[in-house]
């Protein structure tokens, strides 16, 4: 079983609140992580995929409860609304009866935002919130994972602890970081995604919109795949399609409430130079699923393709983001791009600073390949260690205080 970075993180919530709340998309392991939660702290187990349980706690919450005791873990909690009012009530009861109400439930579902639309107000405050992403590069090499940061002996030293080559490189982005597919070597990643799909259209799609053309979803998921790590613009993606506007609204927010895409907003502040973009970039949460549905079918052809380095791009920004994520730590994420084309693919703030990030899918550059890293100079946050993340084997300098680094330094 691989190790995941965010479990620790998870348990130490535990006894803290009342409510623990694990998001993520279909396939990344919430199942597993709380089997393991459950031997461990002694929660019973019950999950709203059964249709028996999912008919009781949709009807009578209340029953539900009484029929299913904390310390409970209700898995996909979204099938049933309702039932977060009655879990408030109970949580509140316990408070009153006994003076103590943490550690009663743990929920977890794959759509992250009929989720949170369960939890009131008054409730939010007990809740702790945990995403799970697929596997990051660390939890498949088994490497302590931490929080990215520009530092150029640590990211020598942890570079220096996964070895590998741009082949292997490609042949990750393009396999993905789905569970299954690291813990099953001969599972045909194809045949994989093939039911993945499948089976989130099924269940997750029919259940956020009223789905009446599967096969333009279909063609929809193709479109966007090949858009990942591009700004998003709704008219091309219309045009793709053959859809309207509304629709590809509709089904963007299906995607991003299934953990399956996310938009990384544009950065701007008062202090800089005006014409910046300001429409949110497009990733793919997994590359693989991305490969697929663009229809790449090898690494080979994906690292001589056009879309070699958007999903070199949308790989880097999402294993630092998964740093993050699994250690339950925060940091704001954007982009910058203005209307003279100068941009920079990843704007990290943290702690007053900005690091800033440019990705690429090659092994050797120079400082011409980081110069719009000057049009945030004069921004309200002070710019620190900054550097260009690529497929080089060794990490080298670019300037004073950039650095190229390999990606395994993430």
């Amino acid at each position: 079983m691989i190790a995941r970075t965010i479990l620790p993180h998870i348990e130490h919530d535990i006894p803290l609140k009342p409510v623990v709340l694990i998001t993520g998309a279909r396939q990344t392991g919430k199942t597993t992580l709380c089997e393991l939660i459950s031997k461990e702290f002694g929660f019973d187990y019950v999950t709203l995929a059964d249709r028996s349980e999912r008919t009781l706690a949709r009807e009578d919450p209340d029953m539900f409860l009484r029929v299913h005791p904390a310390p409970l873990i209700i898995d996909e909690a979204q099938y049933a609304k309702g039932l977060f009012g009655a879990i408030e009530a109970a949580v509140d009861k316990a408070r009153f009866d006994s003076g103590h109400n943490e550690g009663m439930y743990i929920l977890t579902g794959s759509q992250i935002y009929r989720l949170m639309e369960g939890v009131s107000e008054p409730m939010a405050g007990r809740v702790s919130v945990m995403r799970m992403s697929p596997l990051s590069l660390s939890e498949i090499a088994g490497r302590e994972e931490v929080p990215f940061r520009v530092d150029f002996e640590e990211n020598i030293r942890r570079s220096a602890v996964l070895k590998t080559d741009v082949r292997d490189m490609f042949a990750m982005i393009h396999r993905g970081s789905y569970p299954e597919l690291h813990q099953k070597p001969d599972l045909k990643a194809s045949k994989f995604y093939s039911d993945y799909v499948d089976t989130y259209i099924a269940r997750d799609v029919s259940e956020i919109i009223n789905l009446k053309d599967k096969e333009k979803f279909y063609a929809f998921l193709g479109v966007v795949a090949s858009l990942t790590g591009q700004e998003l613009v709704y008219e091309t993606v219309c045009k793709a399609v053959g859809i309207s506007k509304p629709t590809a609204e509709s089904w963007l927010s299906a995607l991003r409430a299934g953990g399956i895409i996310h938009l990384l907003p544009a950065y701007s502040d008062r202090s800089m130079v005006k014409g910046a973009v300001k429409r949110p970039k497009l990733y793919f949460c997994d590359t693989g699923l991305a490969c697929y549905l663009a229809r790449i079918y090898d690494p080979e052809t994906l690292r001589a393709g056009y879309l070699g380095g958007p999903m070199a791009e949308t790989f880097i920004v999402n294993e630092i983001m998964k740093s993050y994520s699994n250690n339950a730590e925060d940091a704001g994420f954007y982009y910058y791009r203005d209307k003279n084309g100068n941009e920079i693919d990843l704007v990290m703030v943290r702690e007053g600073k900005m690091t800033l990030i440019e990705c690429k899918a090659g092994m050797t550059y120079d400082s011409a390949d980081v110069k719009a890293f000057s049009r945030l100079e004069h921004s309200n946050y002070g710019v620190g260690p900054s550097c260009l993340i690529c497929m080089t084997e060794k990490a080298y300098p670019l300037k004073d205080g950039v650095y190229a680094l390999p990606v395994t330094s993430i």
